[in-house]
């Protein structure tokens, strides 16, 4: 369940940072997070030396980079050979079980993420070498299958470029809230943001999916984020605030802060976070030379176990 937030009316014992009426709530929250927040995309990098069988010091390591910063990259060594299993089961060892069969995964339920010239796949970013833009994942998805958790492995990086960049969604509405609250409410409502049905050659693949940019789950307290940067096929809520706050992004986008990470994932590396902001340079592959990009990727209904609101402040 979801609760949705249309208004600043908010009652005060009510401690839940992310409400916009609770200033006190989310100062105190503001100022945890912030607290040796790390700013080098190095401090985020833990190495696994089995992806089946972490061991303690491994996975707690990467269970306090995710308390903090809502992800960690991980590190298996360029000379793994790792296949979707080991992925399932890595996923599996941080609470992600519940697998999304979106368009186009794999059987398995786990995405292979290459170039392809199949007809229908080759229409989509993702199936591209081109630029995919600022965005969290399925937030074209209905509420009934909203993706929490996200585990992205490199098996093989393109030639050139293929490069990403990630920003806490939490950290983004910070900045939001941060320079105007009224950005959050408007963000926070039930229709601010509209993906139009997916339609090819006259058959709906995909209904229209209208909700908010910002949720709070009623049973954790955790923010949620749904958004994309495109510029098509987006149609945002024409109000003044909503208008201002999509503004503020884009030039958050253009003009970067010191908590966004680069970082080119490279053979036996991956990431493991709850559905944060991220974005991926256009790249070129040599195929007649080996480099085709190809990457995982499995999107959870899941969050990653042991990061929710109340359990962000422990080890």
């Amino acid at each position: 369940m979801t609760l949705t937030v249309t208004n600043n009316d908010f009652p005060p014992q009510d401690a839940n940072p992310f409400l916009p009426g609770n200033g006190h709530a989310y100062c105190a929250w503001r100022e945890a997070k912030l607290q040796d927040f790390p700013t080098d995309v190095s401090r985020l990098i833990v190495r696994f030396t089995d992806p089946c069988d972490l061991s303690r010091g491994e996975y707690s390591a990467a269970l306090k980079c995710c308390r903090k910063t809502n992800m960690v990259l991980y590190d298996l060594g360029q000379s793994s050979d790792v296949d979707k299993d080991s992925i399932r089961r890595l996923g599996e060892r941080f609470g992600l079980t519940r697998l999304d069969t979106n368009l186009y995964a794999d059987e398995d339920s786990i995405t292979s993420l290459q170039v392809t010239d199949a007809p229908r796949q080759r229409e989509y970013i993702p199936y591209t070498n081109l630029r995919l833009n600022w965005h969290t994942d399925g937030y074209y998805n209905s509420v009934d299958r909203k993706i929490r958790g996200i585990l992205m492995h490199c098996v093989l990086d393109a030639s050139s470029g293929g490069d990403n960049q990630y920003l806490d969604h939490e950290i983004a509405y910070m900045l939001l809230r941060d320079a105007n609250p009224r950005y959050i409410a408007a963000l926070m409502q039930p229709d601010a943001m509209t993906i139009p049905a997916n339609i090819e050659k006259g058959v709906e693949i995909r209904g229209a999916e209208t909700g908010p940019v910002f949720s709070i789950e009623l049973e954790t307290g955790n923010l949620h984020m749904r958004y994309s940067a495109r510029t098509r096929n987006i149609v945002w809520k024409d109000d003044a605030d909503t208008q201002a706050a999509v503004a503020f992004l884009q030039e958050l986008w253009a003009n970067g802060c010191p908590w966004m990470y680069h970082h080119r994932l490279v053979p036996g590396q991956g990431i493991i976070c709850n559905n944060i902001l991220h974005n991926r340079t256009a790249f070129e592959d040599a195929p007649d030379n080996g480099r085709a990009r190809l990457l995982y990727r499995a999107r959870y209904y899941d969050r990653i176990g042991q990061t929710n609101l109340g359990e962000c402040g422990t080890d």
